[in-house]
């Protein structure tokens, strides 16, 4: 099985950019579609952006599009979250996951495997 660690978030003021990074071990990446999801305090767990097992197809909530984008090196065995025109309402937990289905899908219940999340915090 794959394992997965996100780094890179943190505290950022409104306006601001991360980049949030998701590092696999264990497996090649390339088995998998990938999704990024987020979760705030007292909400359920949401779809942010995903990528297809083959990089050529990303999808993006509403909420984020046109300010995320979602990339991956199958190299480097990591997925990256480009975060740009960050919100106080982009405050969350963020996680990756990993599909074994060639598409990423919205839905979290077709992800395997998890990684533990990275804050991130915008502030006004």
């Amino acid at each position: 099985q794959v394992q997965l660690v996100e780094s890179g978030g943190g505290l950022v003021q409104a306006g601001g950019s991360l980049r949030l990074s998701c590092a696999a071990s264990g497996r090649t990446l390339s088995r998998y579609a990938m999704g990024w999801f987020r979760q705030a305090p007292g909400k359920e767990r949401e779809f942010v952006a995903g990528i297809s097992r083959s990089g050529s197809t990303t999808y993006y909530s509403d909420s984020v599009e046109g300010r995320v984008t979602i990339s991956r090196s199958n190299a480097e065995n990591t997925v990256y979250l480009q975060m740009n025109s960050l919100k106080p309402e982009d405050t969350a937990v963020y996680y990756c996951a990993a599909s074994n289905f060639l598409q990423a899908d919205p839905q979290p219940q077709t992800y395997s495997y998890w990684g533990q999340g990275t804050q991130v915090t915008v502030s006004t």
